[in-house]
């Protein structure tokens, strides 16, 4: 029995579209990652699963904290008991500093993510609307300590993009992301974090994109390879120049991502790593050699008709990744023999299927896809049906499921 069939037997007489996770996969793979990072700690990434259950059975699994993508996220899962949250991304939704601010166990178990002064006065501000209310002696003074305090920890994200040239021939070879480069530019605001009233510089964050999340081609084999000892090399500088700034080593040092784990567990200062899309291991992540982990996210679509011969059309499967347009976004069709259209690829309400040499489908036929990226079609489904062997074991809701979405 192929995966196909195991998972139309397993889900026979539940209503598609339907998602699902096999959990050997799942289990399995988390274990990989973490022998991959070769004990050094990993954090789950929660954008790349979005399945709060999902996000608990990895950190039973021995990750080590979550890395959430939305302050509303990381105040929801520390209100369900979720230790530990580094935010990967800076916010400016004033009504949930507010009640970070507000609450002693937010407080604590979040760390903000800042790469501007304009954050850091938006983190301010809304300790001084909470010390207003409560009183003048209410928010505690800033230290750079680590450990619980009731000040809000902050962790600075640092550009580790690589860059090529100079001047007007530069490549920027990487993400677009924070405006942090230099050892002075970190260091000036890590000395800011620490000398503002209430605040508590916790960290470093250093994502490195172009070696954690692209397939090795023969050209990006040879950015990977600059990038990591580049990486490296401005890590151990800024680490010190920060120290100077602030007088003591840093609590976190956080690094990479699903495909660059080795790399980045073993880079000069960093204390964890983090990953998520490598427990689903969507498509995007084919052609990376070292993601050797195998899928576990699927989501099934059934064949409603056949509109000529070799050609079938199932209901629903838009689920298009975001990212730069292209065949790369689209889900993988994992039913042998068939593929998408050039025409319509997968669409808002039904996508037709063209026969290449595999079975004919029928009418009330299953048809199974891997996701292009890891988290994002969880928010197409309220519930995911958690699958051992041939199975159901479990369905468990969304993040969507359960009535929250973040953007």
């Amino acid at each position: 029995m192929n995966a196909t069939e195991r998972l139309t037997r397993a889900t026979r007489g539940l209503p598609a579209p339907l998602a699902v996770v096999d959990l050997d996969a799942f289990d399995a793979n988390a274990a990989s990652l973490l022998r991959r990072a070769g004990g050094t700690p990993v954090r789950v990434a929660s954008k790349s699963v979005r399945v709060r259950s999902l996000v608990a059975r990895a950190l039973d699994a021995g990750f080590a904290g979550v890395m959430a993508y939305s302050l509303e996220e990381a105040l929801w899962l520390v209100g369900t008991g979720v230790r530990d949250v580094l935010l990967g991304y800076p916010t400016v939704d004033a009504a949930a500093l507010d009640r970070l601010a507000a609450d002693p166990v937010a407080r604590r178990e979040i760390t903000l993510m800042v790469d501007d002064v304009a954050q850091l006065a938006l983190a301010r501000t809304a300790l001084e609307r909470v010390r207003a209310d409560d009183g003048p002696n209410s928010a505690p003074r800033a230290s750079s300590a680590p450990g619980p305090s009731g000040d809000v920890a902050v962790c600075l994200d640092v550009d580790s993009s690589l860059r090529l040239g100079v001047g007007r021939l530069q490549a920027h070879l990487g993400t677009r992301r924070s405006p942090l480069r230099t050892p002075a530019q970190v260091a000036e605001l890590a000395a800011r974090v620490a000398g503002t009233d209430g605040l508590r510089l916790r960290g470093l964050m250093f994502y490195e994109a172009q070696v954690a999340g692209l397939p090795d081609t023969a050209a990006v084999r040879v950015v990977k390879a600059l990038s990591v000892p580049d990486v490296d090399r401005r890590r151990r500088d800024i680490l010190a120049a920060v120290r100077a700034a602030v007088g003591q080593d840093l609590e976190l040092v956080n690094a990479g991502g699903t495909g660059s784990l080795e790399t980045s567990s073993a880079g000069t200062g960093v204390t964890e790593v983090t990953s998520g899309s490598g427990l689903f291991v969507p498509g995007t992540f084919d052609g990376m050699r070292r993601v050797t982990q195998r899928p576990s996210a699927f989501f099934g679509l059934d064949v409603v008709r056949r509109p000529a011969r070799g050609w079938a059309t199932a209901f629903g499967g838009g689920y298009v990744a975001s990212g730069p347009a292209g065949t790369s976004r689209l889900p993988r069709l994992v039913t042998p023999g068939w593929s998408l259209t050039r025409q319509e690829a997968a669409g808002e309400v039904q996508t037709p299927l063209r026969l290449r040499g595999g079975k004919t489908l029928h009418v009330g036929d299953r048809v199974w896809f891997r996701p292009a990226k890891a988290g994002e079609p969880m928010e197409r489904f309220a519930a995911v049906h958690l699958v051992r062997g041939d199975e159901v074991a479990d369905t468990v809701p969304t993040y969507r499921g359960e009535g929250r979405t973040f953007g």
